[in-house]
């Protein structure tokens, strides 16, 4: 516990630390409020005595201002006429309305679309057995989703057959089997 001359010793400084901190009231900048700040006219620097401003150099070109005299409003641009050219309608053939684009396939040798036919048909064995296999379980929405893809690459994968382009249908029976597989994995 402190006795009384401390605790007057304790209070003495405290005021003292704040009347420090406060500072004088005289010295202390005044706030102006920005409604009155119109009203407020800025003080010009002077120059300290004995300053001398640098002399000016004489010796720059005197550089004249140019411009292009302003367009007149009267003025009026006109572009000239668009040649008028009669359009022709063009005939197509009766017989054919689409023209079917051309399938550009690799050219594979016998033994290439075998093996092609082999890889393929090992791809959507694994595949279609992985999709029995989850039509068993409840799927979830991501589960679902996988299980759509990988129909859609086997139904690809049988139209790219019927077109004879077997690279591409073992491609995507490749990539039936491999999202096959990682349903499988998260059943």
């Amino acid at each position: 516990m402190l006795n009384r001359r401390q605790q007057a010793a304790m209070i003495a400084a405290f005021v003292l630390l704040a009347l420090l901190t406060e500072g004088c009231a005289e010295r202390r900048p005044r706030a102006y409020p920005w409604a009155t700040a119109i009203h407020v006219k800025p003080r010009t620097p002077t120059p300290a005595p004995g300053y001398k401003p640098p002399p000016i150099d004489e010796s720059a070109p005197d550089l004249s201002w140019d411009f292009a005299p302003r367009p007149s409003k009267l003025v009026v641009i006109r572009q000239p006429a668009r040649p008028r050219v009669a359009v022709q309608a063009t005939q197509e053939p009766t017989g054919t309305s689409k023209t079917e684009t051309p399938l550009l396939a690799p050219q594979l040798s016998e033994q290439e679309v075998a093996a092609a036919q082999q890889q393929m048909n090992e791809s959507i064995a694994v595949a279609q057995r992985n999709l029995s296999s989850a039509k068993s379980h409840q799927l979830s929405a991501t589960q679902t989703d996988l299980a759509s893809k990988v129909n859609s690459f086997l139904e690809e994968s049988k139209a790219a057959v019927k077109d004879g382009d077997w690279t591409r249908a073992k491609n995507l029976a490749k990539k039936a089997q491999v999202l096959s597989e990682e349903l499988a994995e998260s059943l």
